[in-house]
């Protein structure tokens, strides 16, 4: 490709448009599909396919839905592009990894043929678009990319600007794809014939040359625990960076041994993700619901509820049509009586003469699903464990969405293996939050671990079975880091990720808030994927951000259900032309 790139043309023969509805289904969010009229291969700005118009339908088919794969998984951002900008010579070696992993993600909403061309060793042989771009650096022999995957432009990739401002502007929360320093020490460590390990899988050294070095004496240790499963001696090692390099963090908290252990009631079974084997475990995890006991009341503090109110208030406000008002798109028409008889009877007439379609009503259920693993115990970035931040954060959410008038639920959970995965009502929808419910969530002490796939579908479930409105929001309220007995942080972070995309699927807009944590962002990234999140230091910076992130949760909700019933309404016309042809 040349150095200097023009905008392509529109081809007018070649009816692309056409398949802007597939696009947009795979991408996950609109897209648009325009023309080649060059010899160009496929590629993508971010806002708009291009494919060659010489080719035939079946071919454009293939050729864009490479393209939206790689979009719909989160293989252009702007990590991931910065590295290639400054480095061209991986674009192909890249895309001839990426390509497979982003297709097999998305091949639940490929044409038929499209999953021809995916090569499954390939694609579970990563599991992130950072470990893509570890092997496309490293020295192994790699084939080139099939015809079908076009190219890569970095150059005129657009990458989203971040809410509130500009690229660059100050921002209270992570971006949801902003990890330029994680991409940036990938490439150093490929650059210097390192072995590029998961971000989570080293307890020594951590970021910088310092931390390589030691790697390179002491060697990776894994990621796993110095007794057996369920033992009461330390079980498993977290990563919490801190402002420059990255601390290990023993944990050996256990659940406690009075009414909240981690006995094996009988509960609902729900699948897990297996990102290695890239399919489902079915029935893999049991889940059950288990009414807590207070065992400590947590000091909760008492921030000012107005701030919070004012950014929740025009959440979930559902459309009404109201008459008698000053301006509308309709006439009222006994109105328009009432005010044609004023004037002729000689009275001042009544103006406001028209229906109107105003936001009156709310229509928001919400539940809450709060972190209580051993890990919530370590201390926070400004002192009290992050255990009490993250509490307090989901009472100021619930009293506040309370009293603005939704339906609002609080659960918390941790688990202990798959078979043991507990959540714990703290206020279901139907029940008051009163005095129980405070007195359930101030008496929590962190213990066991975070099986957070499996508590993301039962919270969905909850949701769709006793939510009761059209829209609905799960907020997830934890450090990010998911791990269990079996559920290694890779394992586990592709397993919440693909649980948060199932409730988005559902129209359930999903919100994860890490209040007070040493949360990695590239870790926060990794688990939440495309779902809104935010990392708070402490619990008054929630009014500045709950808003934007809420409207943008429900927004994304909205949009993934539209765009999956379309696909399948795509799908099966194209199947049913396929097959008469």
């Amino acid at each position: 490709m040349p150095d200097t790139w023009y905008p392509p043309t529109r081809d007018e023969a070649g009816d692309v448009a056409r398949f802007r509805l597939l696009a947009s289904a795979v991408a996950g969010r609109p897209v648009d599909v325009a023309a080649l009229v060059g010899g160009e291969p496929a590629y993508t700005d971010g806002a708009t396919i291009f494919v060659p118009a010489h080719e035939t339908p079946d071919r454009q088919i293939a050729l864009l839905s490479v393209q939206a794969a790689l979009l719909g998984a989160g293989s252009l951002g702007p990590g991931v592009v910065d590295v290639l900008r400054r480095r061209p010579s991986l674009v192909r070696r890249y895309l001839a990894v990426e390509g497979h992993r982003a297709l097999s993600a998305q091949e639940h909403l490929l044409p038929g043929r499209s999953r021809l061309v995916i090569d499954h060793g390939m694609a579970g042989a990563v599991d992130t678009p950072e470990s893509s771009l570890a092997v496309a650096a490293g020295r192994s022999a790699l084939a080139d990319p099939p015809d079908e995957f076009g190219t890569i432009l970095p150059k005129v990739v657009r990458s989203p600007e971040r809410p509130g401002g500009g690229p660059g502007a100050e921002q209270p929360h992570v971006p949801r794809r902003d990890d330029k320093a994680a991409s940036r020490e990938l490439e150093d460590e490929a650059d210097a014939g390192a072995t590029t390990t998961h971000f989570l899988s080293s307890p020594v050294g951590g970021a910088g040359a310092v931390g390589r070095l030691l790697k390179k004496f002491f060697g990776d240790s894994r990621l796993g625990g110095g007794g057996p499963p369920g033992a009461d001696s330390p079980t498993h090692w977290t990563r919490r960076p801190t402002g420059t390099t990255g601390r290990p963090a023993l944990s050996t908290a256990m659940a406690p041994a009075g009414g909240s252990a981690f006995p094996a009631p009988a509960g609902r079974r729900y699948p897990e993700w297996d990102a290695g084997r890239r399919r489902y475990r079915p029935d893999w995890c049991t889940v059950a619901e288990i009414d807590p006991v207070p065992e400590a009341l947590v000091p909760l503090g008492s921030p000012d509820p107005h701030p919070l109110r004012r950014a929740l208030g025009r959440l979930g406000v559902e459309l009404e049509r109201q008459h008698r008002q000053p301006q509308g798109d309709d006439i009222d028409l006994d109105a328009a009586i009432e005010a044609h008889v004023q004037l002729a009877a000689g009275s001042a007439p009544e103006e406001a003469v028209y229906i109107d379609t105003v936001r009156r009503r709310r229509d928001l259920s919400i539940l809450v699903l709060l972190d209580v693993s051993g890990s919530a115990g370590e201390s926070s970035s400004t002192g009290p464990p992050v255990h009490v931040l993250q509490t307090a954060a989901t009472m100021a959410l619930a009293s506040a969405l309370h009293q603005l008038g939704d339906r609002v639920a609080v659960f918390a959970f941790r688990s202990q293996g798959r078979s043991a995965v507990h959540v714990l009502p703290v206020k279901r929808f139907d029940e008051p939050l009163g005095a129980l419910a405070v007195r359930r969530l101030r008496g929590f002490v962190p213990g066991g671990y975070t099986r957070l796939g499996a508590a993301v579908r039962h919270g969905a479930a909850v949701l769709e079975r006793d939510g009761g409105t059209s829209r609905r929001l799960m907020v997830v309220v934890s450090d990010g880091f998911a791990y269990d007995h079996g559920y290694e942080p890779a394992y586990g972070e592709a397993d919440a990720r693909r649980a948060l995309s199932e409730a988005r699927r559902h129209g359930i807009g999903c919100l994860c808030l890490s209040v007070g944590a040493h949360s990695d962002p590239g870790a926060l990234r990794r688990v939440f994927g495309t779902a809104a999140h935010a990392a708070l230091a402490r619990v008054e910076e929630l009014p500045g951000v709950v808003g934007p992130l809420f409207h943008s949760a429900l927004r994304s909700a909205e949009a993934q259900r539209r765009v999956f019933l379309a696909h399948e309404q795509v799908r099966e016309r194209l199947d049913v032309e396929r097959t008469s042809a």
